[in-house]
């Protein structure tokens, strides 16, 4: 059975603390938007999967309960930050199963400063009963352990072997961050819409070497949702000019691989990513080659560039001078990052998934406004999160 995506809504992704709200206040706002852009009632949603990571058990039932008493099964969904697709792929999982219409919701209130390594509380107080755990090790064994927040610096020795490895600049790594810092100047949902340049990128102040702050995902508030809804509900809804399906989907976890190499590359989950886009891919008969527009989970710049070769737009270690040519912005062959990504638009975890699924909705029906992919019919989301889950979504319209 198909499943289509008929609506879709979020908020405007703030720096913590910038508004005075609570997540259910953000929750309603998205997902009041969503029914509203499917132009159905909450009454009609037959089940509710939502994610969030950093509030307490059953703060789905809380954050929902302001759309609606109906008394629908609500699912709170944890996935680190793959949180929002993983509620994205519930949605269509449940389509498939036989409901005709399930709203996926997702939200983060979050503190301010660095993410840490991972659970409830960052996990960075101990690391030997953290979730990522295993994670850590590698990296310690590799290049031991230094005084920078536990995420920035998994991410940021994995930049460092891709240098050593393959030649990839320090320049190279700022072009991701420029042009995604470049393409949410046009999005009145991201954080931060200033343009900056390479030069500028690279003079920010550094938080683990080479990774400077301008190439590196901020702590975000926000809320993203989506409708997903059967081939029937869009039939007999008069919703077909709506309707982006979704195609393909897949949700891949550690294997061996991501340990035994003993590299930093393989543990922020490159392999768990390129294991989901070959699912993705053999389920649609599609390729890279037919994408026209991707969203995907740059939280720092080295994973941008880690994806693309996971994803199969470029080789292996070719992904530094792909940025560099402009083939991933637009009048190249993708645009990457429309939205501006986890960099610039903000990376509430459990809305980041969903708001992916947002802005690739918007770019399929051509509503993306001044960011909008001109011709755009196919798109791609990426979402990782490290403990790990790497979710790779394909939509078309």
């Amino acid at each position: 059975m198909k499943a289509y995506i008929v609506g879709v809504g979020m908020t405007k992704f703030e720096k913590p603390e910038t508004r005075d709200w609570q997540y259910w206040d953000m929750a309603k706002e998205a997902g009041t938007a969503a029914l509203a852009d499917a132009g159905i009632d909450y009454a009609q949603v037959q089940q509710v999967p939502v994610g969030y990571c950093f509030q307490p058990s059953t703060a789905g039932q809380r954050a929902v309960y302001e759309l609606g008493l109906t008394g629908v099964p609500v699912y709170n969904v944890n996935n680190n930050c793959a949180t929002g697709s993983t509620a994205l792929m519930m949605a269509r999982q449940f389509v498939e199963g036989g409901s005709d219409c399930v709203l996926a919701l997702g939200f983060e209130k979050m503190a301010r400063g660095s993410l840490g390594g991972g659970g409830a509380d960052g996990g960075a107080s101990d690391f030997k009963t953290s979730p990522v755990a295993r994670h850590y090790g590698v990296m310690a064994a590799a290049h031991g352990f230094e005084m920078s927040p536990p995420t920035a610096q998994i991410f940021g020795n994995a930049a460092r072997e891709h240098m050593e490895r393959y030649g990839t600049t320090e320049a190279q790594l700022a072009a991701v961050g420029a042009k995604n810092h470049r393409h949410s100047v046009n999005n009145p949902y991201a954080q931060f819409q200033d343009p900056c340049t390479v030069e500028e990128i690279l003079a920010a102040k550094t938080i683990h070497r080479p990774l400077t702050k301008l190439q590196c995902s901020p702590t975000s508030d926000g809320s993203a949702a989506a409708v997903v809804v059967s081939e029937r509900f869009v039939e007999s809804h008069g919703l077909g000019d709506r309707a982006v399906e979704i195609v393909a989907q897949a949700m891949t976890t550690d294997t061996e691989e991501s340990f035994a190499s003993g590299t930093c590359v393989d543990a922020v989950g490159q392999p768990m990513s390129r294991a989901a886009a070959q699912q993705v891919y053999e389920a649609s008969g599609l390729s890279a080659a037919d994408l026209d527009v991707i969203e995907l989970h740059d939280c720092f710049s080295i994973n941008e560039l880690l994806t693309y070769e996971a994803l199969g737009l470029c080789d292996e270690g070719e992904s530094g001078k792909l940025v560099e040519s402009g083939a991933t912005t637009y009048g190249g062959r993708w645009v990457v990052n429309p939205s501006g990504g986890l960099i610039s638009k903000g990376h509430p975890l459990g809305a980041t998934g969903l708001a992916q699924a947002a802005e690739l909705t918007w770019q399929l029906r051509g509503e993306a406004g001044a960011r909008q992919v001109a011709g755009a019919r196919t798109g791609l989301a990426h979402n990782i999160g490290l403990g790990g889950a790497a979710v790779v979504t394909l939509l078309r319209r």
